[in-house]
């Protein structure tokens, strides 16, 4: 036996090496962050462990809760009707529903801001018309953590639009018709076969959602709310100390590793099975009347309210400010 049959060479694997390189890249900015914990806690942490970390964390969490919750009420209805029901206008809405994710949450943010201000024109208008102040004052405190709590929804939806029309328009239907012939109804079939099938998609999606929100910085700093985010950037840039940032940075990772584990540690023991010879999108049903008027207003308006109206509204402030600039000049 030859030497080289007893050890044989090894062969160079590119999409293995490829890997490892990625996974060090994207693992070594983390790393680095987390170590600092270990390098002792500094006063800036004292501080805010003393008396901002708190609302820190209650703050991410409520804006975390009501994110997942908006993105999942815009989102499901939206890939349900999309997946399973046709009429006119289906096939431009299923791809104008992505398009709010174009935008970062802070422009909208700033646009509505504009829009809703108490000098502004939907404010002035109800003035005007003697509106009660009751149906004002929700729109005066848009800058709150429920206004961005929906400008983040706007914007994050088609996460969960995305996976949870691809998870729809893969379940069979032969399931939905079993279901139909031991006389359930739309709803229930809705609620107890359609939902609990597509829920590993719907959590990935609103999971990549609230994922985003503790990333955002731009949205909760212009309207006031206190989050993990404006502190790390206020103990980095304020108080000047890169250790108090990286361990607001580290506990911010652990939760949303713990959240991780959390979701996948409970759908674990689940299966999930789908027949494949007949898929959903194949049994679609055809609208008319005022339900084709429904189907295509729910479709709508997150596209309306998440891209149509703010683009308008950044348009006429581009051209309107360009001609009183041209006018002084």
């Amino acid at each position: 036996m030859t030497q080289s049959s007893r050890w044989p060479v090894p062969r160079f694997n590119g999409l293995l090496m490829t890997t490892v390189v990625a996974a060090l890249c994207v693992a070594l900015p983390v790393l680095v962050v987390v170590s600092f914990v270990i390098t002792g806690v500094s006063d800036a942490w004292n501080h805010l462990l003393e008396t901002l970390l708190g609302r820190y964390a209650l703050n991410s969490l409520l804006l975390s809760a009501l994110v997942a919750i908006g993105v999942v009420i815009l989102g499901v209805p939206a890939a349900w009707i999309i997946s399973f029901y046709r009429f006119k206008g289906r096939g431009i809405l299923s791809w104008l529903l992505l398009l709010p994710m174009a935008y970062p949450a802070y422009i909208l943010a700033y646009t509505y801001t504009g829009v809703l201000d108490y000098s502004g024109p939907v404010l002035t208008a109800m003035r005007e018309l003697n509106a009660p102040t009751w149906a004002m004052d929700p729109l005066l405190n848009i800058r709150s953590l429920p206004g961005a709590a929906i400008m983040l929804s706007l914007v994050l939806y088609p996460y969960v639009y995305l996976l949870a029309r691809a998870a729809f328009m893969d379940q069979s239907a032969n399931l939905m018709e079993a279901a139909y012939t031991l006389g359930q109804s739309r709803s229930r079939v809705f609620m107890r076969i359609v939902i609990p099938m597509a829920r590993p998609a719907i959590a990935a999606g609103t999971l990549l959602a609230v994922m985003e929100t503790l990333a955002d910085f731009g949205t909760v700093q212009f309207f006031g709310v206190q989050t993990f985010t404006t502190g790390i950037v206020r103990t980095y840039y304020g108080f000047g100390d890169t250790v108090g940032a990286a361990q607001l940075s580290t506990l911010l990772l652990g939760c949303v590793f713990c959240l991780v584990i959390f979701e996948k540690s409970s759908r674990s023991r689940v299966r999930y099975y789908s027949d494949r010879l007949r898929k959903l999108n194949q049994t679609s049903v055809t609208l008319s009347g005022w339900r084709q008027s429904v189907a295509q207003l729910l479709c709508v308006l997150p596209v309306c309210f998440g891209f149509l109206l703010p683009t308008g509204i950044l348009l006429y402030w581009a051209f309107f400010y360009a001609e009183l600039q041209s006018m002084w000049s």
